[in-house]
């Protein structure tokens, strides 16, 4: 989406004049393909690479805007949706001996750029991640949306489309179920978004491949298995965006509706027309421009139109393995973008990935010809679900409808037929052993940087707060990412990382609890007495039906009604002895104003709010961590 010129607010009568340019255009690109127009004779890869910024705390860093107006020399460098997020896109690499190098050499360069100035001028850093451990749900506030017209209008469509509300679930090792007002969820996840130029002719079974392939090259690739400290999928990623894009509205009835974000729906079978007539067909453009361009009137001018309606309209279609048109030196071709794979760990890794799934595009066809007589589209879908839910934990149904673990597939078939890809484009042999070989050795150990993650959490074990856990992953990632070294190689994070309280207490969101037990108001006040007494507790939250606070119940309350009740006393409800106005506050509250509070109003705990929904609790329980790791540095420090 690099054009600024995007719109919502077209009335019915521009709509349909973009509709209709979207229609031309697509006309244009068939009449193209068809007059033998496209570049054909050239094979490139295209890289696109999104990034965090974090600040000394390991939290998310709003910087990018800053960091473009201070670097204006770098030309790759652009703009994420968050202001915490930025994307690098790498000219074009010929496809041939040393192109992997190159692209690791210039990763390193612009990568090691940005992180020098983000360090050098506000004591920033970089970090080559799916999904950052360390985000919060106050991070995906609009206030961190990057200041784009694009981006307003891009979040501005799909909570029109999709009623204001976008609801998150998903289920792993824990469960994540809640609903965000605006598109800012698609800010946790950053990429590595790989083009391969093909020509028109073989980007039909190209595609297929493509599609064939993304689950087992996505398995030994996964990288994101937390999100909010909750463990979920292998890579969260996948889950995440689709939900977060989900304009759909839920219908009473048995409708197929398509979703944005998608696998696909079948093979394709002559050409890439088909995907977007597709599109067209099943997914309503979200924005519009003012399109001045008559494709056919440059054609017939012997020029090469831009089809920017296409263009536009495509940008809002996540496709994983997604078609794109471009124009290079005028002359246009076309590519296939995959754009599951995540950032990270490192940049050797995510080159090593770059070379298995470049292999496997470039070998796949001599390996297995036509892949829909081989393999079942549902199957292919299924693979792909499996492979983002466990990775190389997964089991896939492979071609000849053989099932087979995904390492069994990866070290026995998939490898030597990468390595041939890689050897008929001229790539050497040293450079496919360099990086095939890393992919290698990470699925022989099954040590992917998804395993590193949880493996990490599980030696911290209950060490430090949840936030500090998520600190001390990150900064052991960033040391881990400069040490040069593959992810598969990594020690395990220590919670010594994590920053102790200077970081990782300053806000209440940051170690508020949210396991929470609540009562509702006509319960039997016997009912909150027991809970508090089964898990020492003093004070209980009491809810409605809508699960919004209203009052709070404390342990002497309880006792002081109870002691003054007679044995033929009838039962009495939780609503006659909670305070029903207690002083609150939300996640985004500072710790020492929380503190505040309690000492001012001599009370011992507060509920935490947001959105008028009890959302967590801090009790002075919980301010004794704090209050003991202080002292021991403090009196360490004597």
């Amino acid at each position: 989406m690099g054009r600024q010129d995007v719109s919502t607010h077209l009335n019915p009568g521009q709509f349909r004049t973009f509709t209709r340019a979207l229609l031309n255009d697509v006309r244009a690109l068939d009449r193209m393909i068809q007059s033998d127009m496209f570049e054909a004779d050239t094979r490139r890869l295209g890289v696109e690479q999104e990034l965090f910024l974090v600040n000394r705390g390991r939290r998310p860093a709003p910087l990018a805007m800053e960091l473009l107006e201070a670097l204006p020399e770098m030309q790759e460098l652009t703009t994420e949706l968050a202001k915490f997020n930025l994307e690098l896109n790498l000219s074009p690499l010929i496809i041939g001996p040393g192109v992997l190098r190159r692209l690791e050499e210039t990763l390193n360069a612009l990568i090691n750029q940005v992180a020098e100035h983000a360090h050098r001028h506000r004591e920033a850093d970089v970090v080559l991640t799916g999904i950052l451990p360390t985000l919060h749900r106050s991070d995906l506030a609009l206030a961190n949306m990057t200041p784009r017209s694009r981006y307003a209008a891009l979040d501005e469509a799909l909570r029109r489309t999709g009623g204001g509300c976008y609801r998150i679930y998903i289920q792993g090792t824990d469960e994540l179920h809640l609903e965000h007002d605006s598109v800012m969820f698609e800010g946790c996840n950053t990429s590595l978004q790989l083009h391969l130029q093909v020509s028109p002719d073989e980007f039909a079974p190209l595609h297929n491949l493509a599609q064939a392939i993304i689950a087992p090259v996505l398995a030994a690739a996964v990288n994101s298995p937390l999100l909010f400290g909750k463990r979920l999928w292998a890579e969260t990623r996948i889950a995440l965006f689709q939900r977060s894009i989900d304009t759909r509205g839920a219908t009473p009835h048995l409708r197929d509706v398509t979703p944005r974000v998608r696998f696909g729906e079948g093979w394709t079978n002559a050409s890439v027309v088909e995907l977007y007539q597709e599109d067209i067909a099943r997914i309503p453009a979200l924005l519009g421009a003012e399109i001045d361009e008559d494709p056919f009137a440059q054609l017939d001018a012997g020029k090469v139109p831009e089809l920017r309606a296409l263009q536009l309209y495509n940008s809002t279609v996540y496709r994983w393995n997604r078609p794109c048109y471009g124009i290079t030196g005028q002359r246009p071709h076309l590519r296939i973008e995959c754009r599951a794979l995540p950032a990270g760990p490192t940049i050797l890794d995510e080159v090593a990935n770059t070379a298995f799934w470049l292999g496997l595009m470039l070998g796949g066809r001599r390996a297995w010809s036509d892949v829909r007589e081989r393999m079942d589209f549902d199957d292919a879908r299924a693979n792909f679900v499996a492979a983002a839910r466990r990775g190389l934990k997964a089991g896939f149904t492979w071609m000849g409808h053989a099932s087979v673990s995904a390492p069994e597939l990866i070290l026995q078939e998939l490898l030597p037929v990468a390595y041939q890809g890689l050897e008929a484009a001229g790539v050497e042999d040293d450079e496919r052993r360099q990086y095939l070989g890393v992919i290698e050795e990470r699925v022989r150990t099954r040590r992917t940087g998804a395993w590193w993650l949880e493996h990490s959490l599980a030696k911290m074990g209950r060490s430090g707060t949840r936030s500090e856990r998520m600190a001390a992953l990150t900064a052991s990632m960033i040391r881990q990412q400069r040490s040069g070294h593959p992810a598969h190689e990594w020690a395990p994070a220590s919670i010594r990382e994590g920053g102790g309280w200077r970081y990782n207490y300053l806000r209440v969101e940051q170690f508020m609890t949210t396991d929470l037990f609540t009562v509702k108001e006509d319960e039997v006040i016997d009912l909150a007495a027991l809970v508090m007494d089964w898990k020492r507790v003093r004070q209980i939250p009491v809810e409605n039906e809508q699960r919004r606070l209203v009052g709070l119940v404390s342990y002497g309350a309880v006792l002081r009604r109870l002691a003054g009740c007679h044995a033929d006393e009838s039962a009495i409800p939780v609503r006659e002895i909670m305070d029903p106005h207690p002083i609150t506050i939300t996640p985004e509250t500072p710790t020492l104003e929380a503190i505040h509070l309690m000492r001012t109003n001599r009370i011992t705990c507060l509920p935490v709010v947001k959105n008028d929904q009890l959302v967590g609790i801090l009790t002075a329980d919980d301010l004794v961590p704090i209050a003991e790791r202080l002292l021991e540095e403090k009196l360490g420090e004597e």
